[in-house]
């Protein structure tokens, strides 16, 4: 009967929100002028937001992107027993949030091959914490079609999702499981990328660390050991989708696009220089009942991790046609070669494979997409995976730019979490999210 509650509540706020958005799409449509355009000569453009400035000199753009989420995790165990046979409480959340607010600024100087791409991004939800507030950025000289370096504060292309087609997921930025406890973070680096032939490309970077989120250069070590990269291949129409192949096929291919991506990350990551477990952007190193591998006494009484290397490697494929696509992602990591503090232990490595896997399809062309998603990773303390169910609809016409998404998750011993995502490590059962985002 509580669930039933939960579920008619859920249905009365969709159906309502669904409505309003309806309503605002007809009113949008029967009242625009362009005559009211003041911009003029400079129009809105994807991504890049209005143009405020021009000259000869350079180029100014402002973008603003922030989403209202509504989040329940009633449906969730009050705890968990983790991969050690202890328990643990999960902190329920059951709660509205203007979730995140970003203000990018790009454009160019001096030169157009000079671009700059700066922003203010910051999680409402992480409100008190020491990185619920990032300032950053990074410059790019575009030398040819071959060759763009970068430096700066970027993604390490070290999974899909972190080539560059954020917001483009099905979900309102969050990954599913598999892909979160894999894939490396942001952090301060110098990248190349560029067509090596036609349809084939290239991303490699190396950087500072797996993630500078709530991490200072003191906490950094000094062996400027990170490296990932990516390969993708586009062997049908050499493209995929809007925005460096945006999930599922909002762009209705007439053609079937096809992508093969192989991507790899290697980093030695220190104890002083992982986030904390609550971090506002949480990528520190885990085992798959969602425990720190640097927590002291966790693989033997009187031990710590004080230093160990991550490699990740990466598979990922998908086809998209006529508003359908179908799209997945298999993971190899080790962590190995670690140093300790205290007793020795008989571990010497780490091991974990999991895999994603997503279908969508555009019910009605740039209004309504449906998706369902599946996500398992294979570990050493716990094999932990989920369903998701979930739709996007975009009110307003034919743009993808505003949308509403909600989405019922059906979690099984989460090994990942924080208070910027849906999720929180040790989640077991159903959490319900709902969003209205906004990418102007």
């Amino acid at each position: 009967m509580k669930i039933q509650r939960v579920l008619n509540f859920r249905t009365i706020i969709i159906s309502a929100l669904v409505l309003s958005l309806s309503m605002m799409t007809y009113a949008q449509e029967k009242t625009a002028n362009p005559d009211d355009d003041t911009t003029k000569y400079v129009p809105y453009r994807m991504m890049q937001g209005h143009r405020v400035a021009k000259s000869k000199y350079g180029e100014l753009n402002i973008r603003p992107y922030t989403y209202f989420r509504y989040l329940t995790q009633a449906g969730i165990d009050p705890s968990y027993v983790d991969g050690f046979g202890k328990t643990k409480e999960v902190d329920k959340r059951n709660d509205i949030q203007l979730q995140k607010v970003s203000i990018y600024f790009t454009g160019w100087a001096f030169d157009p091959k000079f671009t700059y791409f700066l922003y203010v991004w910051t999680s409402n939800a992480s409100q008190g914490q020491g990185a619920q507030v990032v300032v950053a950025g990074n410059l790019s000289y575009n030398f040819s079609k071959h060759f763009k370096l970068t430096g700066g504060i970027m993604s390490l292309p070290g999974v899909r999702s972190t080539e560059g087609n954020f917001p483009f997921w099905l979900s309102v930025d969050n990954r599913m499981i598999a892909d979160e406890y894999m894939r490396p973070s942001y952090t301060s680096g110098i990248q190349a990328k560029g067509e090596i032939v036609k349809k084939l490309s290239y991303q490699v970077m190396l950087g500072n660390n797996m993630s500078t989120l709530g991490v200072d250069a003191g906490q950094i070590d000094n062996k400027l050991s990170t490296v990932a990269g990516a390969l993708v291949y586009l062997p049908t129409t050499g493209e995929y989708g809007m925005f460096n192949g945006a999930y599922g096929d909002y762009d209705m291919h007439e053609k079937v696009a096809t992508r093969v991506g192989v991507h790899f990350t290697r980093s030695d990551e220190t104890r002083q220089g992982q986030p904390t477990t609550d971090a506002f952007e949480n990528v520190s190193l885990r085992v798959s009942d969602g425990s720190s591998i640097f927590l002291p006494n966790l693989f033997n009484p009187g031990t710590q991790i004080d230093e160990a290397r991550d490699e990740m490697f990466s598979v990922d494929a998908g086809a998209k046609t006529k508003g359908f696509a179908l799209e997945g992602e298999y993971y190899w990591r080790k962590i190995d070669n670690f140093k300790l503090i205290g007793s020795p232990m008989a571990l010497t490595e780490l091991n974990d494979e999991g895999f994603q896997l997503l279908a969508s399809a555009m019910i009605f062309p740039k209004k309504l997409q449906l998706y369902t998603t599946y996500s398992k990773i294979f570990g050493q303390y716990g094999d932990p995976s989920e369903t998701r169910v979930g739709f996007n609809f975009f009110p307003f016409k034919k743009t993808i730019s505003v949308r509403l998404n909600g989405q019922v998750t059906f979690m099984n011993n989460c090994p990942v979490g924080g208070l910027a995502y849906p999720y929180t490590v040790g989640a077991n059962g159903t959490i319900f999210n709902l969003d209205l985002e906004l990418n102007f």
